[in-house]
């Protein structure tokens, strides 16, 4: 009598929580897509969103996860510093959303940085950037200076690459060409490179008077070694800078552009008349040879009803991150930032570069490094790859004060900058 009598009680409150689990499982797993749709930054980012928007999709016509339905939820911080931080609260905090992919410049990304680790939100960052920045809360899916701006260096300083024993070092003014200058230019004097054999130039963002800048590159450029460019330009400002080098007849055979921030989609936009031979690095393009290439190329022009076909590499980066991500919601069998974190270790994609790409616990991405030259038809030709996949490092040692750090997120470190111990310590 007693059991019955309880059961009856117990009954409509096991209903509730019942219909209360089942309405949980339909609810969709909100996705955040914070890109850039409108100012200097939109050249690059706008096609972000719909490269998140195509998985998602894809992802959907699969099932979902966990038998949910992905939501995507975009907002536009219009290549505002100050609004990234605005709308990554805005997605965090108001729309309650899962995970978010976004960010370009790495200003940006040190923008919502803080907001991320405040509500202990997931962010997936897909561009190159300049390291020296290790946050648990964000997975860094492009490429480490290890893996993208010392490789071109070295590239350019080989034999293949030209012996070039002059430097311009020209990006935008922001955190991102300012670290990576920094970094290449200790790389440079350990190799040997006198301070007089580098010119650093920084322009504002949007800048478009390039007449005077290039002019005196090739000055510099003239004065008896050979000389090469590594450009960190970011966003439309690219467009004016390619469209001056080629007024000026910069020939890519005696003073090279080799480009850390445009692929494909940028010189399309720019046009490539008088600019076949110029370089870029990165750990994807378009023309690599792989099925996961041709499948990954395909699947974009299927997105856009055969209207787009181009592919760079911050899109494959977005790609890597959203496939990881699914991965580690399935294997942890929750959407709960904790969990999906922990799964995000180890896990691998074989990704359109044709690689196995793999997640370390420093958040970083094993990946290729790969050196591109631009063709009359507007792609790039890969002239090197590395032979394996590189290990991102976090903190560069060629800045003596990052030299002992380490980054490593498992137990016992937990760690993004501790002071890596010597085997005495250990």
């Amino acid at each position: 009598m007693n059991l019955a009598w309880t059961l009856r009680r117990l009954l409509p409150a096991l209903l509730v929580l019942h219909a209360s689990a089942a309405h949980a499982a339909e609810e969709p797993i909100r996705v955040g897509i914070l890109h850039s749709q409108s100012g200097t930054m939109a050249i690059s980012e706008s096609v972000l969103k719909d490269t998140v928007l195509m998985l998602i999709a894809d992802q959907n016509r699969k099932g979902g996860l966990l038998g949910r339905k992905l939501e995507p939820v975009i907002v536009d911080p219009a290549s505002e510093w100050g609004a990234f931080t605005d709308k990554a609260y805005e997605l965090l905090a108001k729309e309650k959303v899962e995970v978010v992919f976004g960010c370009w410049t790495s200003s940006s990304r040190k923008a919502v940085v803080p907001v991320f680790e405040r509500f202990n939100g997931l962010l997936f960052y897909p561009v190159q950037y300049e390291g020296e920045e290790s946050s648990r809360n964000v997975f860094y899916t492009g490429a480490a200076p290890n893996q993208q701006a010392i490789p071109a260096v070295r590239y350019l300083m080989s034999k293949e690459g030209g012996e070039i024993r002059r430097w311009v070092l020209l990006g935008t003014d922001y955190v991102y060409p300012r670290t990576t200058n920094r970094i290449l230019s200790a790389y440079l004097a350990n190799e040997g490179v006198a301070a007089e054999n580098i010119m650093t130039i920084y322009t504002p963002f949007g800048h478009s008077d390039w007449r005077e800048i290039v002019a005196r590159i090739k000055a510099f450029g003239s004065e008896g070694k050979r000389t090469a460019v590594i450009s960190t330009i970011n966003g439309d400002a690219n467009t004016h800078f390619y469209r001056e080098l080629r007024a000026q007849q910069v020939n890519a055979d005696t003073l090279p552009v080799m480009a850390l921030s445009v692929g494909e989609r940028e010189m399309r936009d720019i046009g490539v008349s008088g600019l076949a031979g110029h370089l870029a690095a990165w750990n994807y393009f378009q023309s690599v040879s792989s099925p996961e290439n041709d499948t990954f190329v395909k699947m974009w022009a299927d997105f856009t009803e055969q209207r787009d076909k181009t592919t760079n590499d911050p899109m494959e980066a977005t790609f890597i991150g959203f496939r990881m991500w699914a991965q580690a919601v399935t294997q942890a069998g929750t959407t709960d930032v904790n969990a999906v974190r922990q799964a995000m270790y180890g896990q691998r994609v074989k990704a359109p570069s044709g690689f196995e790409v793999m997640m370390n616990t420093n958040h970083h991405l094993s990946k290729p490094a790969m050196i591109g030259r631009l063709n009359p038809a507007g792609t790039f030709d890969v002239v090197w790859r590395s032979i394996n996949p590189i290990k991102a490092s976090v903190w560069s040692r060629y800045i003596p004060e990052s030299a002992r750090l380490t980054a490593d997120w498992t137990f016992p470190w937990v760690c993004g900058g501790c002071a890596e111990p010597t085997f005495k310590e250990w």
